[in-house]
């Protein structure tokens, strides 16, 4: 069988992460202690800790202690929007989520993926957009590249692997419009 994945190969891109070794190793254990640590009442000292670290944080969101962001300078949260427990924002690539939107509770938002046709496994980073008022119910998984257009509501263990207009209820694996907000 020839040869289709050699891990040796893979490098990863200069300045991929958006800032030095040093920077992202100091959020990890901020990330880690100072953050995960807090109690859940302390939503302005986990925003002040992400704003630290290059975050566009609005006003009054709401993180809770347990959700995780790969690299905070490449996320804005826009006002009064709420991360949820365990969610996992996979900022790879830029994410931005819009005012009044709710990513709920064990939410991934992946915004980067590999090249598995390469032989080098290359990484790559593509952005995600939730839009405004919009709610992403508990356990969902949002691909690379995604765009979730305003008011839509996304329902729970839903995978969505294309966009979804403004306005709509979409749910299932994939992710298929089942009707309007």
């Amino acid at each position: 069988m020839p040869e289709r994945q050699d891990l040796s190969r893979f490098r990863l891109p200069p300045g991929f992460r958006g800032r030095s070794a040093p920077i992202v190793f100091l959020w990890q254990i901020v990330q880690g202690s100072l953050f995960a640590c807090s109690p859940q009442f302390a939503h302005g000292w986990r925003r002040f800790l992400l704003r630290a670290f290059g975050a566009r944080i609005g006003r009054a969101v709401i993180v809770r202690p347990s959700a995780r962001i790969a690299y905070p300078w490449k996320v804005a949260i826009g006002d009064y929007a709420w991360i949820g427990d365990h969610a996992e924002l996979y900022s790879l690539g830029p994410i931005s989520i819009g005012a009044h939107s709710v990513i709920s509770q064990r939410t991934y938002l992946c915004a980067g993926s590999h090249d598995y046709r390469g032989i080098d496994f290359a990484i790559h980073a593509h952005s995600i957009t939730i839009g405004s008022e919009v709610w992403i119910a508990t356990d969902v998984f949002v691909a690379p590249g995604v765009r979730i257009g305003d008011c839509a509501v996304i329902g729970a263990r839903s995978s969505v692997f294309q966009d979804i207009e403004a306005g709509v209820i979409a749910f299932g694996s994939p992710a298929k419009v089942q009707g309007k907000r």
